[in-house]
């Protein structure tokens, strides 16, 4: 195992509480958050607050859900010895952090997020936007900024959401008498989107589109069987497209033998290579990959004291980190600290 050092960035990740963990979570992040926890110092939010701006007429998807995040987490391998695990309405700097940082961010700033864009054209939402929706960008520099995190695995359609971090911190310290905020850096996955089992441009709850962590063995058979391949190749003979073909990216995100999905690649771009035979290799690999998760989740997930016993505690330490720095820009703008 890989020592964590004095050196050491130290990392922020988290999931909004909506529904169980998929396999979009699990290539994009998960994966990640289980390989660097034995190298740098990780906070793990679950934000439930963000998952409610724009859920806050059904505030029961969001707490219901908590626990199950929460055994997502460890049941792929995350570690609460190594990662702190918290949730994100047990700390309330975090919520005072966004109101200091609401006041130096422009409605017009928040409105040229073209992630809070899409995210808005997708949801449908025009007049009706919630409002701690348009300003949740303000709320994730808040959760960064009060972790003191320099590092910060994201997809790349979050990327702006880094940037906009960084113009925070910017102008914060400007504010200040000496810097307290660091600035952060985006660390990508190698698979940073997952297309949807539909083969839409990415995997989403909100599109229906998902394979849980905790899919079935036939639920994984079934999503497997629709998979989008290649239109074109109408007979095994024919020449196929790899091109926007689900069932290949897929191959190339979870595949362990990458030699492998190449020669099948170059077979299926040749002819000669069927579907059914590229989804029998895909179902193979995600049964292996996904058995054992299911198995250590359904155990986990039947001791929700447990859960919350981990997650309590894990809450505890991290609100002290974001105290601290919650009180050191307080003080810094002249603000008196009461408690």
């Amino acid at each position: 195992m890989t020592q964590q050092t004095e050196h050491s960035h130290l990392i922020l990740t988290g999931d909004r509480p909506t529904g169980q963990l998929h396999l979009g979570h699990y290539v994009g992040s998960l994966r990640q958050r289980v390989e660097l926890q034995t190298q740098h110092p990780q906070y793990i939010l679950i934000a439930d607050l963000q998952g409610l701006t724009d859920n806050g007429s059904q505030p029961e998807k969001i707490t219901r859900n908590v626990l199950e995040v929460m055994a997502d987490y460890l049941a792929v391998g995350i570690d609460p010895q190594l990662s702190t695990i918290c949730l994100q309405s047990a700390l309330p700097a975090l919520a005072e952090l966004t109101m200091l940082y609401m006041n130096i961010v422009t409605v017009s700033r928040v409105e040229r997020n073209p992630t809070v864009k899409n995210e808005i054209q997708q949801k449908g939402f025009s007049r009706s936007l919630p409002a701690g929706f348009l300003v949740y960008p303000i709320s994730q520099a808040a959760d960064i900024t009060a972790f003191g995190a320099d590092l910060v695995p994201v997809g790349d359609d979050q990327l702006p959401m880094i940037e906009q971090t960084n113009e925070i911190v910017h102008k914060m310290n400007s504010l200040l008498p000496q810097p307290v905020l660091r600035h952060c850096k985006a660390l990508l996955s190698p698979v940073s989107r997952l297309p949807g089992i539909d083969g839409n441009a990415k995997m989403s709850k909100s599109l229906g589109n998902t394979l849980t962590l905790s899919a079935s063995e036939e639920e994984i058979h079934k999503a497997v069987g629709a998979m989008y391949t290649d239109p074109g190749h109408l007979r095994v003979s024919d020449p196929g497209q790899i091109e926007g073909n689900v069932v290949f990216t897929y191959l190339d995100a979870f595949h362990p033998d990458s030699s492998k999905v190449a020669a099948m690649k170059a077979h299926y771009q040749q002819g000669g290579l069927g579907d059914r035979q590229c989804k029998n290799e895909l179902e193979t690999c995600l049964q292996e990959l996904l058995a054992p998760v299911r198995q250590r989740r359904a155990e986990l997930i039947v001791d929700k004291e447990m859960l919350m016993t981990l997650l309590k505690a894990g809450s505890e330490k991290a609100h002290e980190k974001t105290q601290q720095t919650l009180v050191a820009v307080k003080r810094g703008l002249g603000l008196p600290v009461m408690f």
